[in-house]
Order: structure tokens, then sequence, then C-alpha cells
């Protein structure tokens, strides 16, 4: 008799607030989390613990990292941080720079440009291609884990990605994906439900998206 294989459970997380998600700045890889944050990351953790899974990743971003550190303490699942679920790259040189910055305004205007666009590129910043790549990474990355049951912490921007280029597959473009994140959203320590399964034709499929009931709102 042949042997069903398993199906595969992932819960991606969005971090919890982040001091600069509330300031006017370019925000950092460095950011820690807010006040606000950290009340949004016990609630999060909480809910996490009645799950039942086998392994945590994390994008190694501060705001992540600390994200999943509440995780492994109340759940005693020990985070494995992975560079493919950290947030789109913007050129480095940005960082931190207020909006008000003209210089700065103008570099990002140009670089979110190309994270829609084909072929350009701004400085060490991301574009599409580069986010496309990653995500299909990201998403051979969680088929092949020897677990069956993720809990992924991640950011906003890219957790969308990977849902969109579930959703859309091929016929992705950078226009689609634009509409897509535009019209989307993703809360703070939001959860959303991933599955695959190597016999569905479609392979991965959207259970759930943007779960924060945990918040009360």
């Amino acid at each position: 008799m042949k042997e069903l294989k398993k199906e595969k459970k992932v819960y991606l997380i969005r971090h919890g607030e982040s001091e600069e998600n509330i300031s006017s700045v370019f925000q950092s890889p460095q950011s820690p989390l807010s006040e606000l944050g950290k009340e949004q990351v016990k609630q999060i953790a909480e809910r996490v613990s009645f799950l039942n899974f086998d392994a945590l990743i994390s994008s190694p971003y501060k705001r992540a990292k600390e994200t999943a550190e509440k995780i492994t303490r109340v759940t005693g699942k020990k985070a494995e941080f992975c560079d493919l679920f950290k947030e789109r790259v913007k050129p480095t040189s940005i960082n931190g720079k207020l909006f008000t910055d003209s210089i700065a305004s103008e570099k990002y205007n140009v670089w979110e440009k190309s994270v829609y666009e084909s072929g350009d590129r701004v400085e060490d910043g991301e574009n599409f291609e580069d986010i496309i790549d990653r995500s299909d990474n990201a998403l051979t990355f969680l088929e092949d884990h020897r677990e069956d049951s993720l809990v992924v912490v991640t950011h906003g921007y890219f957790l969308r990605v990977i849902v969109a280029r579930i959703l859309i597959g091929e016929n992705i473009s950078g226009e689609i994906l634009k509409r897509f994140l535009k019209t989307s959203s993703m809360r703070n320590t939001g959860i959303t439900v991933l599955s695959y399964n190597p016999e569905d034709p479609y392979f991965w499929r959207l259970l759930i998206h943007n779960d924060h009931a945990h918040l009360g709102c």
C-alpha cells in the first residue's frame, strides 16, 4: 500500500509593533519592539503555546528576533534564525533616515519603483526579481524542512509576497504584486496559516490570513 505523505502546516506570524513602525523614519533591521509591540508579543506567544508545532523559525531582524524569543520563553521551542524570512531589503543608506530627508525620500521612491519593475536595482536594495526569488527559496526551504508543523516569525511585506506567490503563481508580475500588496494588510502579530501537500496539484494552499483575534480587535 502506498504511504500517504503527511500534510505540512506553516503558521506565518508578523512581528510585534516596532519603535520605527510608529516613527517617521525608514525602518532599519535594528529597530526594537515598541511598548505596544511587547504587549502584542505576550499575546501571540500565549496563543502560539496552544499550537502543536515542531519548529520555530525567525527572521534575524531585531523586531522579529524579540518576537521569536518571547515565543521561545513561553513554548520552550528554540528559534532557528533564517535570512530568507527577513523583510524586503531597502538601500542600506536610507535606513534610519527621516521621511523628511529629501535625499533619502527620493532614493526610497526610486527603489520602491524597482520593487515592482524588472531589471532596475538601487544600491543594495532588492528589486522585483530578488523578492520573488527569495519568496520561492523561502517556500522551498519550508517544503524541505524536516518538521511538518512550523511557526515562522517574519515581516508584513514579505509575508504578503509569499501569499501572493502562492495565490497567483507563475502569472505574478510587478503590477499584479503591487495591486495585491496595496489592497491587503497584515497586522502586527497577525497569523497566516498555510498548508503544503506534495500530492496536491497546487502544493500550497492559504488556509487563514491575518488572524489577529488574540489582540481583541
